[in-house]
């Protein structure tokens, strides 16, 4: 009884440890910031299965923009006071925006929006998207670890490459190489790079940005990509919703991407709809689904902000930690 009464207590504070913003609430902090992005532009970030709106942008993603801005600047600030403390010039470092959530939850187009929205700022910074995807083992090495039915939980990812690209992006590094995952084939792509010169911004997007640890023996204590992240974003919506977002774009890729002879779903093109219905169905219960209920929403408030979505991935609230 005392255990289950602490567990409620703990949950309480953590609560409390977030402001929370209803949608029109959260739109007035806007404060006049101005909207640079065309309807089709707009159009033109939303995910396969989205309806992303103007309304939407303006609601939710403008004041978001505006705060990241302001954390921007002052990150730059603590770097010029300590320059002139320490009496050197050190390598201005990327401020690091991490984006979490499940799979289907929007998280892609939540990191584009954001994207575009920072680098039309008044001093035009270089924002570059890393996506976690890049730092799954290749198919080869998880078959030997007999892991392709765990592709997306945290044992799948090489979190040593992963944690030093972080800290080689927190050291200053001018330039530093992402591996690449292509969606197309399922797998990593061996003779592709994303090149990162002197960023100004860094977007790291995946379903891992909040929970991947390791014991490093740089370090003395477990460490977590979200040690090297200055700004955390967790992209939320209940399981049902994911769920039916998850198989409507299945749905979706099988008349789009999926009927490309190179796609490794391409035999799912062919399946009757039904089929492929119950194979999606499947597939995020025995899969997609644990991994968010063990791996992911356990994450969630380790996060600086919580964007909750409700129904047509309209986000109903917003939580920000104090």
């Amino acid at each position: 009884m005392k255990k289950k009464m602490s567990s409620v207590k703990v949950n309480s504070e953590i609560h409390q440890s977030y402001i929370t913003f209803k949608r029109k609430k959260w739109a007035a902090l806007r404060n006049n910031t101005a909207l640079t992005l065309s309807e089709d532009e707009i159009k033109e970030l939303q995910g396969i299965n989205e309806n992303l709106s103007l309304n939407e942008v303006i609601d939710i993603y403008l004041p978001l923009s505006r705060m990241l801005n302001l954390y921007v600047e002052a990150q730059k600030s603590q770097q010029v006071v300590r320059n002139k403390f320490l009496n050197t010039q050190y390598q201005n470092v990327p401020y690091i925006i991490g984006i979490a959530g499940s799979v289907a939850v929007g998280k892609s187009t939540v990191a584009r929006i954001l994207q575009a929205l920072l680098s039309r700022g008044k001093e035009c910074p270089k924002v570059y998207i890393v996506k976690t995807d890049g730092f799954l083992y290749p198919n080869n090495k998880l078959f030997e670890k007999k892991l392709m039915n765990k592709k997306g939980f945290p044992e799948s990812y090489d979190l040593k490459a992963l944690i030093d690209f972080v800290a080689k992006l927190k050291s200053g590094y001018s330039s530093v190489e992402a591996p690449v995952y292509s969606h197309l084939t399922y797998d990593i792509l061996s003779d592709e790079t994303l090149e990162i010169n002197q960023p100004d911004i860094i977007i790291l997007e995946g379903l891992n940005v909040l929970q991947s640890a390791i014991h490093s023996p740089l370090y003395a204590q477990r460490v977590f990509v979200s040690d090297f992240v200055d700004f955390s974003i967790f992209v939320d919506a209940d399981p049902v919703l994911i769920k039916q977002w998850y198989m409507d774009r299945f749905m979706k890729f099988r008349k789009g991407a999926f009927t490309d002879p190179k796609a490794y779903f391409h035999p799912y093109s062919k399946m009757q709809d039904s089929a492929a219905l119950q194979l999606a169905s499947k597939i995020w219960n025995e899969i997609n689904g644990i991994n968010l209920s063990r791996n992911i929403i356990t994450t969630k408030y380790r996060a600086t902000l919580i964007l909750k979505k409700g129904i047509n991935h309209q986000v109903d609230c917003v939580k920000l930690r104090k």
